[in-house]
């Protein structure tokens, strides 16, 4: 249901991964403008680039799921 109103909303599996490679990047540029621009430290940078980080899982699930729903 979800990735059908996605695909209607031109959503496409292209999308989804260019989304996922785009959050590794930006987990990485965030730790190290946390690691630049705070002086909380390491503990904090590490923060920022794991919750980044974690949207590239999601944006590979949603591409996989728009492929198969491409093919059928």
């Amino acid at each position: 249901m979800i990735i059908k109103k996605l695909h209607e909303a031109g959503v496409r599996s292209d999308h989804a991964y260019t989304a996922a490679v785009a959050s590794i990047g930006l987990s990485f540029l965030s730790w190290t403008a946390s690691m630049k621009a705070e002086s909380a430290g390491t503990d904090r940078a590490d923060r920022w680039g794991i919750f980044v980080g974690e949207w590239a899982p999601t944006f590979f699930g949603l591409g996989l799921a728009l492929a198969q729903y491409e093919k059928g």
